[in-house]
């Protein structure tokens, strides 16, 4: 997948983005209107952790980390994902020990490596699926804009330093619909790190009397004690690979040089090669994440794995009792 458009970040939109707004404007109806349509039962209560724009905005750790309280309050959570970038569709549930990224995708195999995942294209089927192998409780990672499944709670991952980019619709900007629009269809806004754009963001949410929960994304202590003061290279292919170099930066590292592929980059036996290779040159190590690693851990040398941190990272909510109250509000219904 290819990067996503610096233009897409600015404040004010380029002369390119209004030259594209008329095809944005249209976009954003067409996505609209599949957001209000209304979905098939599935006999349980769903909850969807997506976003308003394209792209990466922490819906991953977020899912896990919800899966985690509800697991914590007693249900039986499976996380349901479409399986982007990987050959099966699907509905099967992820077995970690089994299947490959290639097979599922990357960020369904991560998933899987923290609670239930079912992968599936048609999302009523995968639903289906989970409800037949115990589910009580369904986490949609992804989907804000998918109708095929009725949701009773729709939260909406929000980085703070991106927002909502320059406030246009797909292909001039980030958007998948209008902001206020789709602020509308959410039942409240997860906020995760600081920034400007996240100021934005949340005035619309508070106009839109939608609750705001602010939250952080953590590296792993182990992987923070590896990095600090140490030079490394960043490998990833992820949507924002800024984020993970200033995740680096936050732990004590020195970022030497920087690979980004476009998001769920399938890694090649050169790929591993150029970074051991900027890695060596530098007297560095290697500092990947932990979606990376699922396509990176077959094709690493074992010669060379002193050389890699991988870095996972996990979400923590401000004020953990707006979240609680909100999945309080669902009840059992399967």
């Amino acid at each position: 997948m290819l990067r996503a458009p610096r233009f897409w970040w600015r404040d004010k939109p380029t002369l390119l983005a209004r030259l594209l707004q008329p095809l944005g404007v249209l976009y954003g109806r067409i996505t609209l209107r599949r957001m209000r349509q209304t979905g098939t039962d599935a006999g349980l209560s769903v909850i969807c952790v997506g976003n308003f724009i394209a792209g990466g905005a922490g819906k991953t750790p977020t899912a896990i980390a919800i899966a985690r309280l509800l697991d914590e309050r007693g249900e039986k959570p499976f996380v349901l994902m479409r399986g982007y970038g990987g050959k099966l569709a699907g509905p099967v549930e992820v077995d970690p020990d089994r299947h490959r990224a290639v097979d599922v995708g990357d960020e369904p195999l991560l998933m899987a490596r923290h609670t239930r995942t079912v992968i599936a294209r048609d999302r009523v089927a995968g639903a289906r699926l989970a409800r037949g192998l115990g589910a009580s409780i369904i986490v949609m990672d992804d989907g804000l804009q998918n109708p095929s499944l009725l949701k009773h709670l729709k939260l909406a991952v929000v980085d703070g330093a991106s927002g909502a980019g320059n406030g246009l619709c797909l292909p001039a900007g980030p958007l998948r619909a209008p902001l206020a629009e789709q602020m509308g269809e959410a039942d409240a806004v997860i906020m995760i790190g600081p920034g400007d754009a996240r100021e934005r963001v949340a005035a619309v949410a508070r106009a839109a009397k939608k609750p705001v929960l602010a939250a952080t994304l953590k590296p792993a202590d182990a992987a923070v004690e590896r990095l600090r003061g140490r030079k490394v290279v960043a490998l990833s292919g992820i949507g924002r690979p800024e984020k993970f170099v200033a995740t680096l930066r936050d732990a004590g590292a020195t970022v030497v040089a920087e690979q980004a592929h476009g998001d769920h980059h399938a890694y090649l036996e050169s790929d591993v090669a150029a970074a051991l290779a900027a890695a060596r040159a530098h007297a560095a190590l290697v500092a990947t994440t932990e979606k990376d690693w699922t396509k990176l851990a077959p094709l690493w040398p074992e010669a060379a794995r002193g050389l890699l941190v991988v870095v996972p990272v996990s979400l923590a909510f401000a004020e953990p009792a707006g979240i609680e109250r909100l999945l309080a509000t669902l009840g059992r219904t399967g």
